[in-house]
């Protein structure tokens, strides 16, 4: 219980807020997993306050592109907003505080993937900022998210990371190599319930890029980023 608490208190430490309720704490940082493995814990798992910090994050993240992108349209501003709260952009963010080494799990999902490692430390990143609203109110959630999140949006929109891939490589190589870019799988690993796929990114005969995934639609999306970021275009 110490080495819980301790991780905790590091976390405050790390984001620069000291909870008013540590129940609100704990209970953002508790995975439904636990819950099944320690049944007297205490505290609710995570998934209210994570639908809660969803809403606030929306919110908040709205709000800061309505006003700092006067000129673009409501479907840019969307796009805009897909990319930063995207959950491997949340997972990544997670990561930075520290979060990975506080958010209790069974022993079961300790051992997952990658993958669901990133979901999980995204939908905590949630339930953190779902946390911190109800402890802190408003200004002080605006504040962290902007320092947290929305710092990230003018890297987002210089580099066009906002743009669908696939989208953003076919209109650039239909200009450049008046070619279409087409997908093609190079193989097929695992079992069906948690296949990875790997696809190649081809501009006409010419192999450019490959990306994996847990679906061909995921795997075609990192072979496009892969073939924008290798060719620069």
């Amino acid at each position: 219980m110490f080495a819980i608490v301790n991780q905790f208190e590091k976390l405050q430490q790390t984001i620069g807020i000291q909870f008013n309720s540590l129940d609100l704490l704990k209970e953002a940082l508790t995975h439904r997993s636990y819950i099944n493995e320690n049944p007297k814990w205490g505290v609710p798992h995570n998934e209210r306050l994570e639908f809660l910090g969803d809403a606030v994050l929306e919110l908040v993240v709205t709000e800061h592109l309505f006003h700092a992108y006067p000129n673009s349209p409501e479907g840019e501003l969307t796009s805009i907003r897909a990319a930063l709260v995207n959950y491997q952009i949340l997972a990544r963010i997670a990561d930075g505080i520290k979060m990975h080494g506080s958010i209790l799990l069974s022993r079961g999902e300790a051992k997952d993937t990658a993958r669901a490692k990133e979901v999980i430390l995204a939908n905590a990143f949630e339930s953190l900022i779902g946390a911190i609203y109800l402890d802190q109110g408003y200004a002080v959630v605006a504040k962290f998210i902007s320092e947290h999140v929305l710092a990230h949006s003018t890297e987002i929109v210089e580099k066009n990371l906002h743009k669908d891939p696939k989208s953003h490589l076919q209109e650039i190589v239909q200009e450049k190599y008046k070619v279409t870019p087409r997908y093609v799988v190079l193989s097929e690993e695992g079992p069906d319930h948690n296949k990875v796929f790997e696809i190649g990114a081809y501009f006409g005969e010419e192999f450019a890029s490959r990306g994996k995934g847990f679906s061909k639609q995921e795997a075609e999306i990192e072979a496009a980023k892969n073939a924008l970021k290798k060719f620069a275009v």
